[in-house]
């Protein structure tokens, strides 16, 4: 009887493990294994004897930091990686803004069709990152964008949004457009978790509507919004789909203008994985440091309100 009683107690502790394996595998084999290797090839480069011809001519060899250096040293990564900064100074707050500001709307008793709203504003988000870009692309091209035709029917300037400066809020607003959605859900789910007696509450104490989202609400659903902005931070530091797929439309788009398009560019057009390694480690790495920097700042500002 204890045998059995011992064999039904391990059976049920090793239960959760056995539906962990499946997923644990899969991690393995689909995230941690590619990872891994990507590290190690950051760490190797082709050294190459003579001209380079024949057998053992071209041999892996250990590098060290070199592909490293040599990443720190590459002013077409520095530049991309200051594209992306200024790309996501517009991108984030905008995009996080907006959100916040739908969630507070579609969280008042007033709000007519709320399912249909909340609906559209999602809907951008199931759109592919390279459809949504292709579909932007149209817009913005002046031959053939029905805004261009109605400026020009309007005889209103028409700006060139592929082009210079206004290329940033072209790209921004494909991000904004696509992403608001997906944050908004979470927001405003978050809202409705929310106790009803806290506004009933409020309410009584003769707070406004306005009043009760700028104290209750936004207060309450900060642990939301420091969530999206961990999210948002990722995606920006990612950006690639956008740039990709706009750069035949126009001139000012490089090769190089993300971080994410250089490595793809050195993995696949130089041939040079073992940089391209490199650099795909460093920006992982800047994105891993900026993100639980962030959290842990956050989390410490929590603490400190709670304290007080």
């Amino acid at each position: 009887m204890t045998s059995t009683a011992s064999r039904k107690s391990y059976g049920v502790k090793g239960a959760p493990y056995a539906f962990l394996f499946p997923a644990t595998i899969l991690f393995a084999l689909f995230f941690a294994l590619p990872i891994g290797y990507a590290v190690w090839l950051s760490f190797r480069k082709v050294h190459v004897s003579g001209l380079g011809l024949g057998a053992g001519a071209r041999k892996e060899v250990w590098a060290g930091f070199e592909n490293y250096s040599e990443a720190f040293q590459d002013s077409e990564l520095l530049h991309g990686a200051l594209r992306v900064l200024g790309y996501g100074c517009i991108v984030v707050p905008v995009m996080l803004g907006l959100a916040l500001l739908f969630a507070l709307m579609l969280d008042t008793d007033r709000v007519r069709l709320a399912p249909f709203t909340r609906l559209a504003i999602f809907l951008p988000y199931a759109v592919p990152g390279v459809v949504a870009a292709l579909m932007w692309g149209f817009l913005y091209l002046p031959d053939v964008s029905p805004f261009y035709y109605v400026l020009d029917r309007l005889g209103l300037p028409q700006p060139d949004l592929l082009d210079g400066g206004p290329l940033y809020l072209a790209l921004s607003n494909i991000a904004v457009w696509g992403g608001t959605g997906f944050n908004m859900i979470v927001i405003y789910t978050s809202l409705r978790s929310i106790p009803a007696e806290v506004y009933e509450a409020a309410k009584l104490d003769g707070a406004t509507p306005l009043q009760i989202a700028l104290k209750i609400k936004i207060p309450m659903v900060a642990p939301s919004l420091v969530l999206t902005f961990f999210f948002s931070i990722i995606a920006t530091l990612q950006v690639y789909n956008e740039p990709t797929t706009l750069k035949p439309l126009t001139n000012s788009l490089n090769t190089s203008w993300s971080p994410l398009m250089k490595v793809y560019q050195d993995a696949f057009h130089r041939g040079d994985i073992y940089s391209a390694a490199a650099e795909a480690t460093l920006i992982a790495l800047a994105t891993l440091v900026l993100s639980f920097g962030f959290l842990r700042a956050a989390n410490r500002r929590n603490r400190q309100e709670e304290a007080r």
